[in-house]
């Protein structure tokens, strides 16, 4: 097997590189080495390689023919071109891979966040309630309107509030039978943490989401249930800000459903169901 062809992987160039290496001299198989794993950028003029690597330019000539160009002129340029093409490959999937660690670093988090008997006391929330509302804004405002369409599914009368006049305005109207969901990763976003406490003062249960478990706020929440965090997550620079508190959403969502799986599941068909084209239509 020709050792060479499992050194790189930059198409053409290596290709035709390896389909020659056998018939090369010894001075043009170290050429050949070269040019199937250089990783360094840098001018790739016929004098800066022959003094690199030690030849004559007349044997980079040689070894350039050989691999069927016309001189190494045309086999520079094609290199050199193939060169940066990979470089800039390399350079998205280091991008792929960085932005995968993360979601996966949030989710190895979440997962070690998650409180079974937490779970079960929020579960027991939800169904006594008579309304639910759930609050946030900015990316916390869709995750909050996420969760309401989740919950909405299964038969829980439940609203994502995302307008700050609006939030206050719920609030000032909510009672003993009203369950309110706060989604603030910071935990000190202020819309939601004063219509929190507005609503705890007119008798509402209270249930903080947030990524900082040591908020002030969450001392006026019946509970905090705390999601995966990280620095800048709540300006979605290299991820969504929404995921972790999705991510433990569909978590607490498994966890509600299998509390009473049949008849949950059976309002879940049914609602999801009125959703189908031609539903209800005469």
């Amino acid at each position: 097997m020709n050792r060479c062809i499992m050194w790189s992987n930059r198409s053409t160039i290596d290709r035709k590189i390896n389909d020659v290496y056998d018939k090369l001299t010894n001075v043009e198989k170290n050429i050949a080495d070269f040019f199937l794993t250089n990783p360094e950028d840098f001018q790739f003029s016929s004098k800066n390689i022959a003094a690199r690597l030690f030849v004559s330019e007349a044997s980079l000539s040689r070894f350039a023919k050989k691999c069927g160009y016309k001189g190494f002129r045309e086999f520079i340029y094609e290199y050199d071109r193939e060169f940066h093409l990979e470089k800039k490959k390399d350079s998205f999937n280091q991008v792929t891979k960085q932005v995968v660690d993360i979601y996966q670093e949030l989710l190895d988090k979440n997962l070690k966040l998650v409180d079974e008997s937490q779970m079960a006391r929020i579960a027991g929330m939800l169904s006594r309630a008579r309304r639910i509302f759930v609050y946030g804004m900015g990316s916390s405002g869709f995750a909050a309107r996420e969760f309401s369409l989740r919950f909405m599914r299964l038969g829980l009368f439940m609203e994502a509030i995302t307008d700050a006049h609006i939030i206050k305005i719920n609030a000032a109207l909510a009672t003993s039978e009203t369950l309110i969901i706060g989604v603030s990763l910071s935990g000190t976003t202020a819309e939601i943490v004063d219509g929190m406490r507005i609503a705890r003062e007119q008798g509402a249960s209270v249930i903080l989401i947030t990524a900082n478990g040591r908020a002030k706020a969450g001392e006026i929440c019946d509970e905090v249930l705390v999601v995966a965090g990280m620095k800048e997550l709540d300006y979605g620079i290299m991820v969504s800000p929404q995921f972790p508190v999705l991510v433990m959403v569909d978590i607490f969502f498994a966890y509600y459903l299998n509390t009473d799986f049949y008849q949950k599941t059976a309002l879940h068909t049914e609602t999801v169901s009125v959703l189908k084209p031609g539903k209800y239509r005469e």
